[in-house]
């Protein structure tokens, strides 16, 4: 097992020094573990490496992309703060069921909180009564064909960080994520066999230096 987390850290590292680690998270694992027997998570691997490693955030178990955590309480606190504070840059990549430009303009932004629904966990839905915000800014990539179906590539930069989020909100545009197993229809959840989600971009102020860093990686999809 050792071994194996010897190997998760060696493929999927894009940085580390004396304070933080920046991982390429694979999709299908969970950011810490979950309820009852889901212990294997990104940073239980990481620990079983690294034992100083502590969390800062989190992506959703389907999706993949940048993640940073801290290897010191001062650096956790640091970069913590800065998230709190919306100070960070974060920049997704993702692919929508449908080509936008039928209705929409190239860019816009959602701006309408999202809430847990507790009649259906764990779906989440928007609710204009919700005091939380959830803001998210997108932008329209490309528009193409995937498996005979209309896809249209975004750039999404959320400003809040609301669980479900970007699902959510681009479930609201009436274009869900393809391979989303929750908010897309049959149709779109068949042709990719992962969630076509992937935190690309993210862009803080390191806890030593205090000098801005960007870290990037491409999605797979």
């Amino acid at each position: 097992m050792a071994f194996a987390h010897n190997n998760f850290l060696t493929e999927h590292c894009l940085y580390q020094d004396d304070d933080i680690l920046v991982i390429n998270k694979p999709a299908g694992v969970l950011t810490i573990p979950g309820k009852g027997d889901l212990i294997d998570s990104v940073l239980t691997r990481l620990q079983a490496i690294e034992p100083r490693t502590l969390l800062i955030h989190r992506l959703d178990r389907d999706t993949s992309g940048i993640l940073v955590f801290a290897l010191n309480k001062a650096a956790q606190s640091h970069i913590s703060k800065q998230f709190q504070a919306r100070t960070t840059e974060k920049f997704y990549q993702a692919i929508l069921s449908g080509h936008l430009s039928t209705h929409l303009p190239q860019q816009g932004t959602i701006d309408i909180p999202v809430v847990y629904d507790a009649s259906r966990p764990p779906l989440h839905i928007v609710d204009a009564n919700e005091k939380k915000p959830a803001v998210t800014h997108w932008q329209v990539l490309q528009e193409f064909e995937l498996n005979g179906l209309a896809v249209t590539r975004v750039e999404f930069k959320p400003i809040t960080g609301r669980s479900h989020q970007l699902r959510v909100h681009s479930q609201y545009l009436g274009h869900a994520i393809v391979g989303d197993t929750l908010y897309a229809d049959e149709n779109y959840r068949r042709i990719s066999p992962v969630l076509c989600l992937h935190a690309q971009r993210l862009r803080f102020v390191h806890p030593r230096t205090n000098e801005e860093i960007q870290f990037e990686s491409q999605p797979a999809f």
